[in-house]
């Protein structure tokens, strides 16, 4: 009966992860998503190769980690969800109560990108069942350009399998932290750390992996143009999954022991790792292909099942691809539903499992009009110079991305900077170097906003 209760009421302070690890799994979790997949080594070809990543490199030392370990060190001080970490923070330094309103923006882009992100989800694990039953095999490019349009344009069955995603997100986020997310982080983030060595593996065997490390890791400085250095800015905010709240959430259930500055390095450093080895395996196998693909959609669901068709082992390792980014992005939606999830058991003191089926529910609903943006209520509309022609899909993911997550990301990186005190911030990351605190609070203050901004106002140089 005791851990029932648990399960439903869990509270940020009467629980917390197990280990500083299943943090940085979580967290890691969290952040690997699709653009790791799909946008990663494409930038880094077009940009340089290895020219790309160092400059990469750099940014994710001044933008990506100082902003990492603010939002650790705001969600652990708070012990709340990121509303309420926020008012925590701004009360403490005795500052109005509606510097909450930040943690607003993050948790509504949260809830924004679950409901999009479960519709890619289910084309994902859609595509994961045609590979393992052969579905694909011998399908010319076109054909499977076709098939593709086809499965879009019938929203029956984009809806069973959205529904199939958003249900087996509920059932994680509703067991609590223990019982549900810890579980699924335990498991997940090894298995695609192993699928990932297998496919890995099998580029450098049986794969053009000499010209893909030659393609992605050689450097031509040449290369990294002033829309490369932007790419990789805008690169190292957006895969860290800053600024949605998520590592706000899950740090307000670290441990106080846990050494925040070392955590928020090996959650960067998983993240680009993962992010290098992805593009190997994928430029390896791209380069067994005929053409490029034409945008981000039909790397994943025409030119790769293309390409490894046309190795041997190739349905196997297709089926072990798609299973891979089936357990990101569970581990993503899970993560995202956190932040939502949280508020609802504050504000309106929901069980977890009430509050899990409120939040599922209504980012299920909203999804619905992304399954349309396929076909009936498809339209299209200019913003920044660029034409979206997917309506409502377009609409969410330009919401997100180039607003409410940058917007996001800069006001938590001054709240850590300028309302956050010194004493408290520098007690909770205990850094013994008085260089190394300094160097990371005035990256907070002023070089991480003002990168952000960058990123914020040049945001239609960084889409594909």
């Amino acid at each position: 009966m005791a851990k029932r209760k648990k399960r439903v009421g869990e509270k940020p302070g009467d629980v917390v992860w197990s280990s500083s690890w299943t943090f940085i799994l979580a967290a890691s979790g969290a952040a690997i998503g699709l653009n790791n997949v799909w946008q990663f080594p494409v930038l880094v070809s077009e940009y340089g190769g290895g020219a790309f990543v160092v400059f990469y490199l750099l940014c994710v030392l001044l933008i990506g980690m100082p902003l990492l370990v603010a939002e650790v060190t705001i969600g652990r001080l708070g012990r709340k969800s990121p509303i309420n970490s926020i008012h925590v923070v701004a009360e403490q330094a005795g500052r109005h109560r509606n510097w909450r309103l930040i943690g607003w923006l993050g948790v509504i882009a949260a809830f924004l990108i679950l409901s999009y992100l479960s519709v890619v989800a289910g084309w994902i694990m859609a595509y994961a069942f045609r590979t393992m039953v052969g579905v694909l095999d011998g399908l010319t490019a076109d054909g499977l350009a076709s098939l593709f349009r086809r499965f879009v344009n019938e929203p029956e069955k984009q809806l069973f399998w959205h529904s199939l995603f958003m249900v087996s997100t509920i059932m994680v986020a509703a067991r609590g932290l223990k019982s549900g997310v810890e579980p699924l982080v335990r498991y997940a983030m090894p298995t695609v750390f192993l699928l990932l060595l297998a496919l890995l593996l099998y580029a450098i065997v049986i794969g053009e992996f000499n010209q893909a490390v030659y393609r992605l890791l050689h450097p031509d400085f040449t290369k990294l143009t002033r829309a490369g250095m932007l790419a990789a800015l805008g690169h190292a905010f957006f895969s860290l999954g800053l600024g949605a709240g998520v590592l706000l959430a899950y740090a307000a259930y670290l441990q106080k022991e846990a050494r925040i500055p070392r955590t928020a390095l090996a959650v960067a450093g998983v993240d680009t790792v993962v992010g290098i080895v992805a593009g190997l395996v994928i430029m390896s196998v791209l380069l067994v292909g005929v053409a490029e693909p034409e945008s981000r959609l039909a790397l994943v669901f025409e030119a790769l099942p293309l390409s490894f068709d046309q190795l041997p082992w190739g349905r196997v390792m297709a089926s072990l691809f798609f299973l891979m980014l089936a357990l990101t992005v569970w581990l993503s939606g899970v993560a995202l539903m956190e932040p939502v999830v949280m508020w609802m058991e504050e504000r309106w003191h929901f069980t977890r499992l009430k509050a899990a089926i409120v939040t599922g529910g209504g980012a299920w609903s909203l999804g619905i009009a992304s399954v349309l943006s396929f076909n009936y209520w498809r339209f299209s509309f200019t913003v920044l110079g660029e034409t979206k022609n997917l309506g409502p899909f377009d609409l969410l993911q330009t919401l997100t991305a180039d607003l409410l997550l940058p917007m996001s990301g800069m006001l938590i990186a001054l709240t850590a900077g300028w309302i956050l005190g010194a004493d408290s911030s520098r007690t909770e990351l205990k850094l013994h170097s008085p260089c190394a605190y300094d160097s990371w609070l005035w990256c907070v203050r002023i070089v991480t906003p003002v990168l952000i901004l960058i990123v914020l106002l040049n945001i239609q140089s960084l889409l594909l």
